[in-house]
């Protein structure tokens, strides 16, 4: 950055007396609390990422755990059987968990 040596310097008074006119101006508008912020534009102007899918239908099969999975207590997932660490029926607990 360039600088030009031919403006007139600022004596340490000066700079101490702007700085503290900063810091009254920034503490005056620290302690106004209130933001002026029009919800009804704020929500008009926000894009969620992503397509519109408002008139899409979710078309889904759901399938009951099968007799080789089970539902472990913890963390509530069904996993196949070979993952049981300990437990059976409702006490089951997953490799994952244990």
């Amino acid at each position: 950055m360039a600088t030009d040596y031919d403006t007139p310097r600022k004596t340490d008074e000066e700079l101490h007396e702007e700085s503290l006119e900063e810091l009254k101006a920034k503490r005056v508008d620290a302690q106004s609390g209130q933001i002026d912020v029009d919800e009804a534009e704020a929500a008009e102007n926000l894009e969620l990422p992503g397509a519109d899918l408002s008139g899409e239908q979710l078309a889904v099969r759901v399938v009951p755990v099968q007799l080789d999975e089970f539902t472990c207590s913890r963390c509530f997932l069904i996993h196949h059987i070979t993952q049981l660490a300990k437990g059976e029926g409702a006490k089951a607990i997953c490799k994952e968990c244990s």
